[in-house]
């Protein structure tokens, strides 16, 4: 048990994390012609655009809680709140979260499977993504009956340490989690699995959705018109396409 809780909780994180990067990497490179969402947005439009919400809302507010929430040691907010009190904060936000986010995948997955024209056009892999989404949401959810067992904050700690020391290459990270629910560990593998997954999926369009923040801080073009010298008594007619 303790070989596979290593292997799974220190070994595991590392595999995911570099096929994730390299992966998206070498796909941008090789199949950019991959590299989208393949929307069905003219099938079952309203349904698309509840779902879609939905579980966009619930994905990025439990995306942004999850790394900042698990990457900010415990020194820097213990002096503003509480182990206890955070960790109820982290279960009444992710509750709401992975509501919204499951019910987005449910609607989704119904969108996709009750349509036969939608059915026969979607790959395997995209109802496969939304199952595991989908069991994501719920295993998530679980984990909020099983904290509330014991609101002092010790588990939230004992998993923020281990993803801080994975990320920062410190030992001891698998022996943290040896005593932990079985339910943490199934929230926590299947999450490390979509990682792995994520550059031979439609996921990776995730990255154009971060690169796009970067035109906020492009700075404004400038555009002046270029129009011909003409000899004295001759209209200035622009020249088409002579405006850059």
């Amino acid at each position: 048990m303790n070989a596979l809780n290593l292997f799974l909780f220190g070994v595991y994180p590392y595999i995911c994390l570099s096929v994730f990067f390299v992966g998206s990497l070498i796909r941008f490179d090789r199949d950019q012609y991959t590299w989208k969402s393949d929307s069905s947005e003219l099938l079952k439009r309203g349904q698309l655009r509840l779902g879609s919400n939905l579980f966009h809302v619930g994905i990025l507010l439990l995306l942004f809680g999850h790394f900042f929430g698990l990457l900010t040691p415990h020194w820097v907010y213990e002096q503003l709140i509480e182990a206890s009190s955070k960790q109820m904060l982290a279960m009444v936000s992710g509750g709401i979260a992975g509501s919204l986010g499951i019910l987005g995948v449910t609607v989704l997955l119904h969108r996709r499977l009750s349509e036969p024209r939608i059915r026969i056009n979607s790959k395997t892999s995209d109802i496969v993504l939304l199952f595991i989404f989908w069991l994501q949401f719920a295993l998530g959810l679980a984990t909020i009956t099983v904290s509330a067992q014991h609101l002092d904050g010790g588990e939230m700690l004992k998993l923020a340490e281990w993803a801080q020391r994975i990320v920062t290459l410190r030992a001891g990270a698998p022996d943290l989690l040896l005593d932990s629910g079985w339910i943490f560990k199934a929230h926590m593998f299947l999450g490390m699995s979509i990682f792995l997954i994520f550059p031979f999926t439609r996921l990776v369009h995730v990255w154009s959705g971060f690169g796009a923040v970067a035109y906020l801080l492009r700075p404004y073009q400038v555009v002046r018109a270029r129009r011909l010298n003409l000899p004295d008594g001759h209209n200035h007619a622009r020249r088409p396409g002579a405006d850059i």
